[in-house]
């Protein structure tokens, strides 16, 4: 018998038991749909993380830090301090451009009646903006490379923190900044007013180090006065290449400066850190999601002992007309290929569209906090069905569904006709 005609024929039988096959093929299309939806989900909230922090990492820089030393409960706490003239040190080991120390507290910012608590970044804005040369770019107003103590530059969402129109400060505008200290059980408040010099161009990125668009951003040597400190919270390092041997190079030598009391992380290293954190959640998701399309394959096996309870005499006269073993098996996996087939296919485009309208309602809007300048604004993911999914899908839509065909295929290819003939 042709292959056309036992898949001719496979088919006929799907006809004449439509709203059985239907139920089937049903089980195969919720699984396939989970599956599509949850990774092309997965890979589209992937690639807009891992955009928003490249965005934010320039990757010839590594990130100095103090720290615990190991992690858990247990850890030790490092009483070390990193300081703003240690930046010297570091500018003296070989493959080291230049580095730049970054004092960060939370402070109150008002402008005009509204007050919101954001992190004030002191920075020496000449070398932040060669290091960051891309993003730390003023979209209105100017950067100035030798600013006085009252200027200051703001990020994107600080001035715009909605998108739509409300805008809390702009070039020129005067910003109080207030910072709580405590001495004993006493609060003291310290403020100063200055004017915004410039607004930062939209990043997008997280900024782990680098400019974001909730920061606001003061000389260093207002920062150590009005904080009344020389500590930084980090030093990002700039390098001659972001080479991997200058890398790992540059943050041994780092580490022995400071006798191991430091934290040296690189760009790469985090990036590196957070895909092979998304390739553990993709598998996870997957194997949720693949649990749903294996009771799929269980309701297949059933349909299909039922179908061949059915068929018994339609089997025992194909039989007695000559009908070899091998084709009656042939003919009920192919009717599982038909069923897993328009199951893959119904199933992926139902995961598709599922994982779209999820992106678009839980995701579409951003995040408001109150009075705090739209803190982090809304993530935008952007379903991603890469062809690994795409293909992996059909495929595993059809294994699935002969593999649970095999046994009861088996069974109608052993039928004896006589025995067939016979049955009620």
């Amino acid at each position: 018998m042709k292959t056309s005609d036992i898949f001719s024929y496979a088919f006929s039988a799907i006809r004449l038991r439509k709203l059985r096959a239907g139920l089937t093929t049903l089980g195969v299309v919720i699984g396939i749909a989970a599956i599509v939806a949850l990774l092309s989900l997965s890979q589209g909230f992937q690639n807009t993380i891992t955009a928003q922090f490249q965005t934010g990492f320039a990757t010839d820089t590594l990130i100095v830090s103090t720290g615990s030393f190991g992690i858990g409960p247990g850890a030790a706490e490092s009483d070390f301090d990193l300081l703003v003239n240690d930046t010297q040190t570091i500018d003296e080991i070989e493959d080291v451009d230049t580095s730049v120390a970054i004092i960060q507290k939370a402070c109150y910012i008002k402008s005009d009646e509204r007050e919101f608590m954001l992190n004030v970044v002191g920075v020496d804005f000449a070398k932040y903006a060669n290091v960051y040369s891309s993003t730390f770019v003023a979209e209105s107003g100017e950067i100035p490379l030798n600013p006085e103590n009252e200027t200051i530059v703001v990020g994107n969402r600080i001035s715009d923190p909605w998108k739509n129109g409300t805008i809390l400060c702009e070039v020129n505008d005067t910003v109080e900044i207030i910072w709580t200290t405590r001495s004993g059980y006493t609060l003291k408040n310290e403020s100063y007013t200055g004017y915004v010099a410039a607004v930062l161009k939209e990043i997008g990125g997280f900024g782990l180090g680098g400019p974001s668009d909730l920061g606001v951003y003061i000389p260093i040597s207002q920062a150590q006065g009005f904080f009344g400190t020389d500590e930084c919270n980090t030093i990002i390092v700039q390098l001659e290449n972001d080479d991997e041997a200058t890398i790992e190079s540059v943050s041994e030598a780092i580490s022995e400066a400071f006798s191991g009391q430091v934290s040296v992380t690189s760009s790469t290293a985090v990036l590196d850190t957070i895909s092979t954190a998304f390739a553990t959640i993709e598998f996870f998701l997957a194997g949720i999601a693949g649990i749903s399309l294996l009771v799929a394959g269980i309701g297949i096996m059933n349909i299909m002992v039922v179908s061949l309870m059915e068929r018994t005499r339609e089997i025992g006269v194909l039989k007695a007309l000559g009908m070899m073993n091998r084709t009656v098996l042939l003919i009920f996996l192919s009717e599982a290929v038909i069923i897993g087939f328009m199951g893959a296919a119904v199933g992926i485009a139902s995961g598709w569209g599922l994982a779209h309208v999820v992106a678009r309602v839980g995701f579409g809007g951003g995040i408001r906090h109150g009075n705090q300048a739209a803190a982090a604004g809304g993530i935008t993911i952007t379903p991603v069905l890469t062809p690994t999914v795409f293909l992996g899908a059909f495929a595993f839509g059809l294994i699935v569904s002969v593999i649970f065909a095999l046994y009861p295929a088996w069974r109608a290819s052993r039928l004896k006709p006589v025995e067939a003939l016979r049955y009620e």
